[in-house]
């Protein structure tokens, strides 16, 4: 394993590590989420940014993609491992359990889904059959296999546009376009992350069955869940860092 490695953490994390460093970074598409931390995790340093902000006041359809990545990238990362919450359509899996998911369908809209915002002589149309790159998810899967968890491999991330959670028919259309995780955060994250040039992939958590699919109210799945989910994900953490 080489590289740089960044986490973007998102809900459910609300500290880290004991001691780090923090960076405040100014990028050409403004200021990232929060300052980003030099973090001490398992021997060695990550570089850490909460998606959301030290005080979680940014939702997701408000956050600073581009500022967050470029940042990142200035500080010299070029592997970002994307923390996020989804709910669940399909049987593949259950709240409190993790993935790693291997497709995306964007449902976002409003966002900046580029850094090609302005007339450049030979921007680049990038390549996005695989939207999460190959070698970082199998080096968390790995990861997961060497610390006995129990991690999905694969699945489709449907990325809506958020603050609200979704309706019960929009859950059925999701899942009749082959979606198997919701959330609100996989897009743009993903593309922008490739047109920088760093490796992405996500760590999803599951919180919740998607709405109209579980037998209770989704915010009680959400608070009974995401211990075990967070759980689960810093092991893995520990173990691919650790292994470093």
């Amino acid at each position: 394993m080489s590289g740089n490695y960044a986490i973007i953490v998102g809900s459910g994390f609300d500290a880290f590590a004991d001691t780090s460093e923090v960076h405040n970074v100014t990028t050409r598409f403004g200021e990232p989420s929060a300052p980003i931390r030099s973090v001490v995790f398992v021997g060695g340093k990550v570089l850490v940014l909460p998606r959301h902000g030290d005080s979680h006041e940014l939702p997701p359809h408000v956050v600073n993609y581009r500022a967050n990545l470029e940042a990142l990238r200035k500080l010299g990362a070029d592997a970002v491992i994307a923390l996020n919450t989804v709910g669940v359509l399909s049987g593949i899996r259950q709240p409190g359990e993790i993935a790693v998911p291997d497709q995306i369908i964007d449902y976002t809209w409003g966002r900046a889904h580029t850094i090609h915002d302005e007339p450049q002589p030979g921007f680049a149309h990038v390549e996005f059959t695989e939207p999460f790159t190959a070698s970082l998810r199998a080096e968390i899967l790995a990861a997961a296999a060497a610390a006995s968890v129990d991690c999905r491999d694969g699945g489709v991330y449907a990325a809506t546009q958020g603050p609200r959670l979704e309706t019960a028919a929009e859950i059925d259309r999701l899942e009749r376009d082959g979606a198997d995780f919701v959330g609100m955060t996989g897009m743009p994250e993903a593309i922008l992350a490739a047109e920088l040039g760093l490796r992405y992939a996500c760590l999803s958590l599951v919180v919740n069955k998607a709405a109209g699919r579980g037998d209770k109210p989704i915010h009680d799945d959400v608070e009974s869940s995401t211990l075990a989910a967070r759980t689960l994900a810093l092991q893995v953490l520990r173990q691919f860092f650790g292994s470093r």
